[in-house]
């Protein structure tokens, strides 16, 4: 039985083009060691579920589930990451790029000051490792924020329109102990273009990525 063999996408900038925000090393680690761990694992856990299922093995199969969806959930989750971000000096980083998902946020949040800081106390509310995002819900087209642990993705229903990594290969290198501080310089790249391409597009349309790198 074969399988989809999934591979490591491009940045869509170079290593140093977040910087002061988040630095070369980060983002060199956070994309060749952290983000290849779990494209590798993946591909290994749907191996070995693929192989076991041709075996006539349902048990060895579901074993895989949980490296599946965690090593999955990685992948997804920053596949969606790098293309939210882009460098401060770009027009893609302007809220001028995102007219109608701004104005969505204003009409929920009241202003796009007051959704930072909601957001950004979600974020710094999350206990251990996660992820924070802005979504937008499948069926009333309404904005909200949620918080997944771990490498949860955002996979049922709602569709993901940026996140922000909150595990400590995230910014540790750079920030230390300072998550605030992370969480305050990420606005200046968040691609606002892309957020706004995923809010008036459908649901499969921000996750067009992943279909480009099996």
């Amino acid at each position: 039985m074969s399988v989809n063999i999934y591979a490591l996408p491009p940045l869509p900038y170079p290593y140093d083009a977040l910087e002061p925000s988040i630095s070369k090393q980060i983002m060199e680690l956070h994309h060749t060691k952290h983000h290849q761990a779990y494209v590798t694992n993946l591909n290994k856990a749907l191996e070995a579920s693929s192989n076991a299922l041709a075996q006539g093995k349902l048990q060895d199969s579901a074993a895989q589930l949980s490296a599946i969806r965690f090593n999955g959930g990685g992948h997804i989750n920053h596949s969606l990451f790098w293309e939210n971000l882009a460098p401060s000096s770009s027009p893609d980083s302007s809220i001028a790029a995102a007219p109608k998902l701004i104005g969505a946020i204003k009409s929920t949040w009241g202003s796009l000051e007051k959704f930072q800081e909601v957001f950004g106390a979600a974020l710094l509310g999350i206990q251990g490792s996660g992820w924070g995002w802005l979504v937008k819900e499948a069926v009333t087209g309404q904005l909200r924020i949620v918080t997944l642990a771990n490498q949860e993705a955002v996979v049922v229903g709602d569709t993901p329109l940026f996140g922000v990594d909150m595990w400590e290969h995230a910014y540790y290198l750079q920030y230390l102990n300072g998550k605030a501080a992370y969480v305050d310089n990420i606005w200046k790249v968040i691609n606002w273009k892309t957020a706004e391409a995923r809010y008036v597009g459908s649901r499969e349309d921000a996750f067009r990525a992943l279909k480009a790198h099996i």
